[in-house]
């Protein structure tokens, strides 16, 4: 069976029963079976069937519908594509925040729709650019925004035309004039400012020049980028993209499409929907002042694009009028002038000079100032923010590193509103206690997936085909999330569907490879006037390497932006038009600062393809300094004897320790390019094809049984798919068959099952009740492996899994997201010593919502039970049954939980320490706190085979005869 049958099929693990509203106490709530898990996933395909359709529906989906949020006006309007220039022909968006200024033309009495608006497409100018996402609706079909506009539906994404078939992601939104006027009295949140001088003529006049220039700099944006005037208006294509509250703690440092897989399951009633231009409002259950706000979101999922809106909006006089200057400052800018002294002033005019009348920046104290930090994640300055000294004064001179970690830490203009953007690796540069708010812009929902492709392409028949194909695959269906590679994938499919015996691509490797083919053909039929042409790759093979070394060298940096010398050092010559002209600008972006060039690859998956095919390049031309970096120091391999199998193993070893995850996707296409099919598809590039089944054999067993001491069991799913792109299925058929089988629990299950095991559950649309890893006939190594799930869980039983560091750190990022799950947690028999830090951040988490704790037989000491009064005082812990039997807390332990219950945050109301070695002064001393006034919640309590007599139970005992105790069980014998 291939990994593609069993297209349409839903795996959807439904609770049997509805959780119960009452506190489970350790064994109040039975463990799921195993084989009515198998019964309930008995219907559901391979790994690639997960997910796919909803069940109940046919291809035609519907948007998910959130109820709004109270106290926020939703807006139900979905926001559709429009995409209906020329401009976009030669690739994906460039969303720069410079053009040349002789490019742009002030335009006035646009209108600016504040709700996300239908997809159309009327021409045939985007044919060769990812895709556009717009709004155009008519007037009467929008209605006026009050208080926090809010969309919490999906836009769907309409394309109606030829002219974008091929074009790159727009976002747009289109209002008449009197919604404008209805949104005026909207405005940013903060403490009160001095507003400034009406009768201040200069400053009046500065702040007029200063809106009409960042309008001329902002109205448009660029696609194309070496095309003079190939511009399109911004409110003609902008979509409102879908911004949610995010985490503000746990950052997740895994690799961006790991992020997009967890974040492809529905949204949940927990989302709050977030406008743009109400970054700085506080939401609904908050009572503070927003200074700071920290905006994620991974690689081409349209931070900067929302970021020039909110600014064109505030030019335009739409919304928050209340604001006297904003000041965009990408850190792909600041990098290049990071060398230089400025205050914050000169900083300011050296890239906004229209402010060169006001005086060294003094009028900036009686003015409301936004500062934009974009693109944190590209950022290559030294920020400290633990230095005793931090400026003060805006003509005060320093190094930028200085200038910038004092605004945003507050000391200098301290009144002044941040927002900063980021991808989530690069967000924990900002020490969390400078950060007001985090919020998170997110992509594609499914439906949006499918709405894009059908309205995108016109011919019908063929969008079903492509959408058919998508969903047989999950590698590529969960990657379309992100806007930037659904142009990827319908530049690929559209194109080979027109075309008769193409084998069509399954994998995000062969996807790669004919995307790059794709791009070079059509350079060749721009640039090279003879009929008859040779391989397309061939013909590139100088600019594919050279950008491939480039590529290769920064993924090793893990940097994903490059300066123009850097560049050149990899040998491309930019200003060749040719060159530049042809391949690049469908891969590579130019961006146009006022200090000079930077680049980047049009999304980080291009940059980590062609770093894997630099890679087996060099392994098959044998390139020593290159092979050398996938080879431990005390290797007794030569570079030049390694094998095709080791060369990949040690690449997997590589990926395993990179503590960011930026090598995972990288591994995949080296594992998909070793193919002998894929590597034929790239001749053109190869001076060989390295035809070895043996080896090709070996590196698929490495996958399946390779071993590593204490990693992350996350990081063990990313073998899966370097299974997958070498067209090994056998783990899937495996784990279909052990889920379908009546005997499933009986069957062992190797390392790889689990971990394959664990995608399934984690990639469900309903979580399980109950996940008990001791159900499972596997090894320890096994049952870690399948750890992952307590994501989507309500119950987790983990008792006697010989859990490790690395996996407490899964259970606490489980217990601090915002998604939580987790009522009940049992971590009985695991050493958990070395893990205590770890899991008490997730149990002091905001978005913790556990009720149940069991961590008997954990080898807990006095100083853990202090660890946990933190939990016990925290105003926001659910906390309500913990249980600590059978650890040797002693009296000083009772001594620290005493004054967790003696807050009167504490929720607890049953505490369980049977066998703790305590004493008659452990009873003084709960004695003690339960009689605090008010009175602490304590119902039951268990000191049992602690070897007291009546005499040493004596005070509690008397505080539960007490008719007016809370406390209603004592047990002591």
């Amino acid at each position: 069976m291939s990994e593609n049958e069993g297209t349409g099929r839903h795996l959807k693990l439904t609770p049997d029963s509805q959780t119960s509203q009452s506190v489970p106490s350790e064994s109040d709530v039975p463990a799921e079976p195993l084989r009515s898990l198998s019964k309930r996933c008995a219907h559901m395909g391979g790994l690639s069937d997960v997910k796919w359709a909803p069940p109940g529906t046919d291809v035609k989906w519907a948007p998910h519908f959130k109820r709004p949020q109270t106290g926020r006006p939703v807006s139900p309007v979905p926001s559709n594509v429009s995409m209906k220039s020329d401009w976009s022909k030669l690739g994906p968006p460039n969303f720069s925040d410079d053009a040349p200024s002789s490019d742009r033309k002030p335009r006035t009495g646009r209108p600016v729709s504040p709700v996300p608006s239908n997809v159309s497409m009327k021409s045939d100018g985007s044919k060769l650019g990812p895709p556009n996402f717009s709004g155009d609706a008519p007037p009467s079909d929008r209605k006026p925004q009050t208080g926090r506009p809010v969309s919490p539906v999906p836009s769907n994404v309409s394309m109606k035309s030829d002219g974008s078939k091929l074009g790159p992601p727009n976002f747009s939104g289109d209002s008449t004039q009197s919604d404008r006027k209805r949104r005026r009295s909207r405005s940013t949140n903060g403490p009160p400012i001095k507003k400034t001088r009406a009768n201040d003529e200069v400053v009046r006049r500065v702040i007029e020049n200063h809106k009409a220039s960042l309008k001329r700099r902002f109205e448009n944006i660029s696609e194309g980028i070496i095309n003079p005037g190939a511009e399109i208006l911004l409110n003609k294509i902008y979509t409102e993209l879908y911004i949610t509250e995010g985490e503000s703690e746990g950052v997740n440092k895994e690799h961006e499409v790991w992020q997009v897989e967890s974040s492809s399951r529905p949204q949940t009633t927990d989302d709050v929907p977030i406008n743009y231009n109400d970054i700085f409002k506080p939401l609904p259950r908050q009572e503070k002042h927003i200074r700071t706000v920290m905006t994620k979101g991974v690689a081409g999922i349209g931070k900067t694009v929302s970021v020039q809106k909110f600014i064109l909006d505030w030019t335009e006089g739409v919304v928050n009028q209340d604001i006297d200057f904003i000041f965009p400052l990408a850190f792909r800018g600041l990098t290049l002038v990071k060398s230089k002294q400025y205050s914050l002033h000169k900083l300011l005019l050296d890239f906004y000079p229209e402010l060169k009348e006001l005086n060294e920046g003094e009028e900036y104290k009686d003015c409301r100032v936004v500062f934009i930090l974009d693109g944190l994640d590209e950022s290559r300055l030294s920020m400290d923010f633990q230095k005793d000294v931090q400026l003060s004064l805006v003509k005060q001179a320093s190094s930028v590193d200085l200038l910038m970690s004092s605004l945003i830490q507050g000391t200098l203009f301290p009144s002044a509103l941040i927002w900063i953007t980021s991808r989530p690796a690069a967000a924990t540069q900002i020490p969390a206690q400078y950060i007001d708010q985090v919020t998170e812009i997110r992509g594609f929902t499914d439906p949006q997936k499918e709405e894009y492709f059908r309205k995108r392409i016109s011919d019908e028949s063929q969008a079903n085909r492509i959408i058919s194909h998508i969903k047989e695959s999950s590698s590529l269906f969960i990657m379309c999330h992100i806007p930037v590679f659904c142009w990827i994938v319908a530049t690929v499919l559209q194109q080979m569907l027109e075309q008769d015996n193409q084998a069509i691509p399954t994998t995000l490797t062969e996807m790669f490879i004919h995307f790059l083919t794709i791009q070079s053909t059509r350079r060749d039929q721009k640039y090279l006037s003879t009929t008859t042409r040779e391989n397309p790759l061939k013909s590139q093979k100088e600019v594919i390497t050279k950008l491939s070394e480039l590529a290769f060298t920064h993924l090793e940096r893990g940097s994903f932006m490059f300066l123009e010398k850097e560049v050149r050092e990899c040998g491309l010559d930019i200003t060749d038009a040719v060159v530049y002209s042809g391949l690049c600008t469908d891969v590579f972006k130019e961006e146009i600062m006022i200090f000079g060039k930077v680049y980047t690859f049009v999304h980080m998956t291009i940059q980590e393809f062609l770093a894997a095919l630099y890679v087996f390049v060099s392994y098959l031309i044998k390139k020593e300094e290159v092979l050398k970096c996938f080879l431990k120091e005390n290797s007794s391999i030569s570079p030049l004897d390694v094998s095709l199998d080791e060369l990949l193993k040690s690449a997997v070893n590589r990926a395993l320790e990179s503590k960011s995850g930026h090598f995972d996707l990288f591994v995949r296409f080296l594992h998909g390019i070793s193919l002998e099919s894929n590597q034929k598809l790239l001749q053109g590039l190869l001076t060989r094809i390295e035809s070895n089944p043996e080896s090709v054999s070996k590196a698929i067993r490495n996958l399946k049984e390779l071993k590593r001491p204490n990693i992350s069991p996350d990081r063990w799913i990313n073998q899966l798919h370097c299974l997958v792109e070498m067209h090994d299925t056998s783990v899937q058929k495996d784990v279909q068959a052990f889920l379908k089988s009546e005997e499933g629990a009986v069957q062992m299950l190797k390392l790889a099952h689990c971990s394959a095991l664990a995608k399934i559950l984690l990639m469900t649309d309903e979580p399980l009740d109950v996940l008990d890893l001791m159900e499972y006939n596997t090894s320890d190594e096994g049952r870690r492996r399948l750890l992952p799930a307590v994501r989507w869980c309500r119950k987790a039983l983990l008792a006697g899994c010989k859990l490790k560091e690395k996996c407490c750190e899964v259970v606490g990022s489980a217990l601090e997201s915002p998604k939580s799950l987790l009522r009940v947690l049992d971590l009985s028999d695991n050493d958990l010593q070395k893990s205590e830090e770890r899991l008490l951040r997730g149990l002091l988490s905001q978005h913790c919502k556990l009720e149940t704790l069991s961590l008997a037989r954990c080898k807990l000491t006095a100083a853990s039970c202090h660890t946990l009064t933190l939990v016990l005082q925290a105003a926001h812990s659910p906390l309500r049954v913990l249980d600590l039997s059978k650890n040797p807390l002693e009296d000083s332990g009772v001594g620290h939980l005493s004054s967790g219950l003696r807050s009167p945050n504490c929720r607890l109301q049953t505490l369980r320490l049977v066998s703790c070695d305590l004493t008659g002064k452990s009873c003084k001393l709960l004695a003690s706190a339960l009689s605090e006034n008010p009175p602490s919640n304590l119902t039951e309590l268990d000191i049992s085979e602690n070897k007291l007599g009546e005499a040493e139970v004596k005070p509690l005992s008397q505080i539960k005869e007490d008719p007016n105790s809370v406390l209603k069980t004592l047990k002591w014998t």
